[in-house]
């Protein structure tokens, strides 16, 4: 559509295909909460925190360093600076392009699980399923285009990073709830 649009309008646009979008505020203002939660890092801190009584991992057989999934996880924080990166490279003239946002490193169910362990103290309970059909071995961006187009860089990814910051907004969320509810009784 946006092709189409912008050929009769003379729209210039960019796309941003998000992989793993992941992590939270720094600040611990704003993160992540669905419901139902489809996101594998919330679930496992869920996990972690005894909201959620075990943690399912689809298929331990993949051609991966453990046999778990692999995919390409990218800091929120990364993702709004990709954003305005692409408002400048149009505002600069730049063509109308899509972009992947990635790291372009992939981490393993059992890695996340993992550094979650790490960043909470807490053993995270789960259990090993087979495969969900159509589920690829491992999904990792090449962000190259976005690298070189958009001067982005992800400086805020890595793993820990990811994790420590939604262990804390979770965690607070959790904290300021039963304060609340304390305040109430």
């Amino acid at each position: 559509m946006l092709f189409w649009f912008a050929r009769a309008y003379g729209l210039r646009y960019t796309i941003l295909r998000y992989f793993n979008a992941a992590g939270a505020d720094p600040e611990g203002e704003l993160g992540e909460m669905h419901d139902p939660e489809p996101h594998l890092i919330p679930r496992v801190i869920a996990a972690a925190l005894g909201s959620e009584s075990t943690v399912e991992v689809y298929g331990t057989d993949y051609d991966t360093v453990d046999g778990t999934a692999v995919r390409d996880y990218i800091h929120v924080t990364d993702l709004a600076e990709a954003h305005v990166a692409a408002i400048r490279f149009l505002q600069s003239g730049g063509a109308s392009s899509a972009f992947n946002l990635g790291t372009g490193t992939g981490h393993s169910v059992r890695q996340v699980i993992s550094a979650i362990e790490q960043a909470s103290g807490r053993r995270v309970p789960f259990r090993n399923l087979p495969r969900r059909a159509g589920d690829p071995a491992e999904l990792v961006a090449d962000a190259q285009d976005a690298v070189r187009c958009l001067a982005w860089h992800p400086r805020y990814s890595d793993l820990d990073r990811i994790v420590r910051t939604a262990w804390a907004w979770h965690t607070s969320i959790r904290d300021n709830a039963r304060r609340s509810l304390k305040a109430r009784a």
